[in-house]
């Protein structure tokens, strides 16, 4: 026990909190929550606000949509869950930091995605831009359709019969394969090239050719006018 004391008494104390140390501590304390405080009752009155507004935006029945000014995150937050309350659409547009807003629509005029898009982008949108872009898209479905429509007919197109078939029946089918591979035209199935219909010979050998035909022509003829008058 006595080396114990000797040792707690060797420790150092922890430094006692002077008088003005813990008034200062106590006031920091209390100007915080003070701070809180004042920033719960601003967030409570911007609430009230907002409920204030989109119930005099339910109320009005040629009202379609609010467009709120630009507001810091916190404030959006609480603009978003008080229309999720009033059963309203709520949509964050802009950029963040510069002009990020909140427009809030009735559910019976619910923005279309080419509505939100065009608010995105900083862009007007009105009846007939959103005529346009429906006539544009039904456009683009029935081009779609007709592509769709046009691959599927070359898809299922069937010949009416193959034209490695065609000399089947005349010489068999591997031959008629082969025939179908080399497609050459020959006299044999009824197509003479058009190599073949030329003439070959000189003009000599024509002319001599000629000269002989008539010259047997000639003698034919003699030979039956002799049979005739010899029955006679």
């Amino acid at each position: 026990m006595d080396l114990l004391g000797s040792i707690l008494n060797s420790m150092d104390k922890p430094p006692t909190v002077s008088e003005s140390q813990k008034a200062l501590i106590k006031k920091q304390r209390e100007e915080q929550q003070k701070r809180q405080r004042a920033d719960a009752d601003r967030l409570n009155k911007f609430r009230e606000k907002v409920e204030e507004k989109i119930n005099q935006f339910l109320r009005d029945d040629n009202a379609k949509e609010y467009k709120f000014a630009p507001m810091e995150q916190v404030y959006r937050s609480i603009v978003h869950d008080v229309a999720e309350i009033a059963n309203v659409w709520a949509y964050s547009i802009g950029e963040d930091g510069i002009d990020r807003h909140i427009m809030i629509f009735k559910r019976e005029y619910a923005p279309s995605e080419d509505h939100l898009n065009a608010l995105r982008r900083g862009e007007e949108w009105n009846e007939e831009i959103a005529k346009r872009l429906q006539e544009e898209r039904v456009r683009r479905a029935k081009e779609e359709e007709e592509d769709a429509k046009s691959r599927k007919r070359k898809q299922d197109f069937v010949p009416n019969c193959n034209y490695k078939d065609k000399y089947e029946h005349l010489i068999g089918k591997e031959a008629a394969l082969e025939a179908a591979r080399k497609t050459e035209a020959s006299s044999t199935y009824g197509c003479v090239p058009s190599e073949n219909k030329k003439d070959q010979r000189s003009i000599e050998q024509t002319l001599a050719d000629i000269r002989a035909k008539r010259k047997k022509l000639e003698a034919a003829a003699a030979d039956t006018n002799a049979k005739s008058d010899s029955t006679k």
